[in-house]
């Protein structure tokens, strides 16, 4: 019996993931979360072979979800399945402890390869991205989208700011406060060379950042 969570706000979305999976695994058992909230919850209460988790998820941003759940079970395959281009994700959810990344236009047997390639330990990765993986450990290679320089968090606060929210609403998202919240921002201006949050957000914009 294998136990697999899937974890995305949308219905729809989890109930087809949910069918594939039963469909292409034929002992697999699958629960569902709908929010950060109940992903960790479901975690933390019963025991699950993988977790197949979205990136945006509501409550807390995606990538914060996952390093949570790495750190509360550090040997849990996480896949994340997303509609985020993998070119701008892809290498910071694996840096997290991802064990794969995959999009939601996926044909379906290429999404159960993943699931079962994860559950024997292995890491699921699009030959594109595994190309983009291995030009990036040559000397030569090309510099990466002026976003990868960032933190976990000060990415969160990228995205937040690109999706047009203010200072205060971006603190109140995320439970910080506005001081530190625009020391974030600061800092994010000054390592993608940036002056104004009008060049954040069409940055955003322009890269596929915002949901």
């Amino acid at each position: 019996m294998t136990r697999i969570l899937i974890s995305d706000d949308h219905a729809l979305l989890r109930s087809g993931v949910k069918e594939i999976v039963v469909r292409g695994l034929k002992d697999a058992i699958c629960g569902e979360a709908a929010s950060a909230e109940q992903v960790l919850a479901q975690v933390q209460n019963q025991k699950w072979d993988i977790v197949i988790l979205d990136l945006s998820m509501p409550g807390r941003s995606g990538i914060e979800v996952l390093v949570e759940l790495k750190r509360l079970q550090p040997k849990l395959p996480v896949l994340v399945l997303s509609m985020h281009p993998e070119d701008q994700y892809g290498k910071r959810v694996l840096r997290a402890g991802a064990s794969g990344y995959m999009n939601k236009d996926v044909a379906p047997d290429e999404l159960i390869n993943a699931v079962r390639k994860v559950l024997a330990g292995g890491r699921y990765v699009s030959p594109a991205l595994a190309e983009r993986l291995a030009l990036d450990l040559g000397t030569d290679a090309a510099p990466g989208p002026a976003h990868e320089v960032l933190s976990e968090r000060e990415f969160e606060v990228l995205r937040l700011i690109a999706s047009g929210k203010s200072i205060s609403e971006i603190a109140e998202a995320i439970h910080l406060s506005v001081t530190t919240v625009s020391t974030y921002r600061a800092r994010i201006l000054l390592k993608m060379n940036m002056t104004t949050t009008a060049q954040l957000m069409r940055y955003g914009l322009e890269n596929h950042l915002v949901d």
